[in-house]
């Protein structure tokens, strides 16, 4: 074929693509994929971060709790061994953590050994992750001292209440109570929300519930890979399922512990499943997820969703991680890359 003809048969090509994507005729019919091997990515990805994406499936993936009680077993065995590595951590953070209690509910006050006179007045609130029913206690306060140290704010996280100790709604509500008691000293233009997948999730219904109680909604927030929508739909719940390392199926651990949480609730409720929830009006935010995160597509959505509604939002995406892989190891340069982002973004819209 001369390269005259290759030219206009591309263009014929093209040209016809839009009058058969939109045929009357055209049937949405699942596409099968081949098997296929997917090698660890090494462009633009640090050594530490191969080793999260080429480790094994998580082994306890199909750990499918059935009960609170159950669940809560379990959380408690991985809390302890999180808590091993959390002294160090702060320790090369530079930050300090105590418990306390706000407006009720325990928390953690996480405090930069720093802090930089633009952030003196400035306070986040962070909600943990854990699908709901993992990481009690100190265990989930890994995600807040990463953000204390790298961004020098002081961060408040809240230590919510988890089956089998209570269910849905009681960890928002726990979370918005802590907000309304921050509000007490500090203006909402100087708060900001952020947690990763059930926090990053919880992040966006902190601004719902927030709203219907009357409250004005923060500064700007940043809810990393959220569980926006737990009644699995989602194109990256099929494309990325044995991909993700660390979540792995949309019928795993995380899937039957949301569903202890929810007890019975409507999944489809914006309070468990905040991508349909009405986004005008939310805060600036800046949203962080992986290319083989299960959640990728849960991500995607309530950016498209936020920029539909008008709202400044940030995605960004990093390569080869799984489900929240960016805030795993602090000594990874792809956390602290990520961190700097969520506070330079904090720094920009907090404050006004």
């Amino acid at each position: 074929m001369t390269p005259t003809r290759l030219v206009l048969f591309a263009a014929a090509a093209l040209a016809a693509a839009p009058a058969a994507a939109f045929a009357d005729d055209v049937v949405l019919t699942p596409r099968e994929a081949p098997a296929k091997s997917l090698p660890v990515p090494t462009a633009d990805v640090s050594e530490g971060m191969q080793k999260f994406i080429a480790a094994p499936l998580n082994p306890d993936w199909n750990q499918l709790w059935k009960t609170g009680e159950e669940a809560r077993i379990y959380a408690n065995a991985q809390a302890a061994r999180t808590v091993q590595g959390i002294p160090a951590m702060r320790e090369r953070l530079h930050v300090s953590v105590q418990p306390s209690t706000m407006g009720g509910v325990k928390v953690f006050v996480v405090t930069p050994e720093t802090i930089p006179p633009e952030n003196a007045d400035k306070v986040l609130i962070h909600v943990h992750g854990g699908c709901y029913v993992l990481f009690p206690g100190e265990a989930g306060t890994t995600e807040a001292i990463m953000m204390a140290g790298f961004g020098h704010y002081k961060v408040i996280s809240v230590d919510y209440r988890m089956p089998p100790e209570a269910y849905f709604p009681a960890a928002l509500d726990d979370a918005v109570d802590v907000y309304q008691a921050v509000l007490q000293t500090t203006p909402a233009h100087n708060v900001a929300f952020f947690g990763t997948s059930a926090g990053g999730a919880l992040t966006l219904e902190m601004v719902l519930r927030a709203r219907e109680r009357g409250l004005p909604v923060p500064g700007a927030i940043a809810p990393g890979t959220p569980m926006s929508d737990v009644t699995k739909t989602g194109d990256s719940f099929y494309t990325n399922e044995k991909v993700d390392n660390v979540l792995v199926s949309r019928d795993g651990f995380c899937d039957a512990a949301t569903l202890i949480y929810a007890k019975g609730h409507d999944l489809k409720d914006p309070l468990l499943s905040p991508v349909y929830g009405d986004m005008h009006g939310f805060p600036p935010a800046i949203l962080t997820t992986g290319t083989r995160d299960l959640l990728l597509s849960n991500t995607v959505r309530v950016h498209r969703n936020l920029r539909r509604a008008g709202v400044p939002a940030t995605l960004q995406v990093f390569e080869g991680e799984s489900h929240a892989q960016y805030q795993f190891d602090d000594r990874v340069p792809e956390t602290k890359e990520a961190f700097d982002e969520i506070a330079a973004f904090f720094a920009a819209h907090l404050g006004h």
